[in-house]
């Protein structure tokens, strides 16, 4: 301890003269020139107060990215993690929130995102919005857009997905659905007519988690359209996207 201090240019004593805690608190010492406590969890709230290098805060609460601390002083305010990232521990090390960072994408619930790709080699925009049923299953919602040469799609559909492995920071993923298809004309075609038919999916494919709340997601679907009671068509999707956890 006496020894990280010193790198990085703290007195030694430090942590000796550090204001105890309660046992449900954490204690950090700033190292950079200051730190600035804002009123509430975000940027849109003025800073009220700047703690200096080498005081102790206190860590009392969280709430996504923000955290609430209380200087020796008794003075309280709301910090952003990168500010927090450069406090050192009462062991002397850096503060880490990896572990912080890795809970929040297991305990993951609800996801929003989109994607690009190609569906039957037509450009396709697709966003989508997930709830986490449990540790391997979740629904999902999505809607989205084929702008073809000759003709555009909207559709929706409602799928379950599987994740046997959503411990993981690459997961694969499989899922089938139900929705709906809706196939118009260009208008300058003569005679078209506009098709509404039924839609089931099955699909797979794989996420990793990136970096905070961030996704990467791909995959591959195979799309059925039952546009009579005796004729289907099918129609094969790859898309790439990013999508936020929360």
């Amino acid at each position: 301890m006496l020894l990280a201090a010193a790198v990085a240019g703290l007195p030694a004593r430090a942590a000796e003269d550090a204001p105890a805690a309660p046992d449900d608190e954490e204690r950090v010492q700033i190292a950079d020139p200051y730190i600035e406590l804002h009123t509430g969890p975000g940027r849109g709230y003025p800073v009220h107060f700047v703690a200096a290098r080498q005081e102790w805060i206190a860590i009392t609460l969280r709430h996504t990215d923000w955290y609430k601390v209380r200087t020796a002083g008794g003075k309280e305010g709301w910090v952003h993690r990168k500010q927090l990232e450069t406090t050192l521990t009462e062991a002397g090390g850096a503060k880490t929130f990896r572990d912080i960072a890795l809970d929040d994408y297991l305990g993951r619930r609800v996801q929003l995102g989109a994607a690009w790709g190609q569906f039957k080699s037509e450009p396709m925009l697709k966003f989508w919005t997930s709830y986490k049923l449990s540790d391997t299953l979740s629904v999902e919602g999505t809607i989205g857009q084929v702008q073809g040469l000759y003709s555009g799609t909207d559709f929706w559909h409602v799928n379950v997905l599987a994740e046997p492995w959503s411990d993981q920071r690459l997961s694969p993923f499989f899922g089938i659905g139900l929705g709906k298809f809706r196939n118009f004309p260009n208008q300058s075609l003569v005679a078209a007519s506009v098709t509404d038919a039924k839609l089931a999916n099955a699909g797979l494919g794989a996420r990793y988690h990136v970096s905070e709340r961030l996704v990467l997601r791909v995959d591959y679907t195979i799309y059925t359209a039952f546009v009579a009671d005796t004729r289907s068509t099918e129609y094969r999707a790859v898309t790439a996207g990013l999508s936020f956890f929360f």
